[in-house]
């Protein structure tokens, strides 16, 4: 698995490529984690490269929407996110919890 980041005037850019399962979920979690304690909670994670994610890795997520909702500061968007990822998220019930654009110029264009 890699992760990439980059800062863009209005948020932060992730992108993963690979896997994240419960071996590689708490490097995604450290990263997600260093970019909400620096104060930015707008962020894009671009899932176009991204394989297979686990439960462990689904918990990331969520833990990350929920710190960036909170008090209304941001939101993590997810952008290219494929079919068989977003199968898993509606199998876990966690859908309506983000955001998921098509590409991520529009992730980028919606802060």
């Amino acid at each position: 698995m890699e992760i990439t980041e980059k800062q863009y005037k209005h948020c932060d850019l992730v992108k993963i490529s690979g896997r994240v399962d419960s071996l590689t979920a708490p490097q995604v979690a450290e990263t997600l984690k260093a970019i909400t304690e620096n104060g930015k909670y707008k962020i894009v994670l671009d899932c176009t490269d991204l394989e297979f994610i686990s439960s462990a890795g689904l918990w990331v997520l969520v833990n990350t929407q929920k710190t960036c909702k909170r008090y209304n500061r941001g939101e993590l968007v997810l952008a290219a996110v494929a079919d068989r990822i977003k199968s898993s998220l509606d199998l876990a019930g966690f859908i309506p919890y983000f955001k998921i654009s098509s590409d991520v110029t529009e992730a980028v264009g919606y802060f």
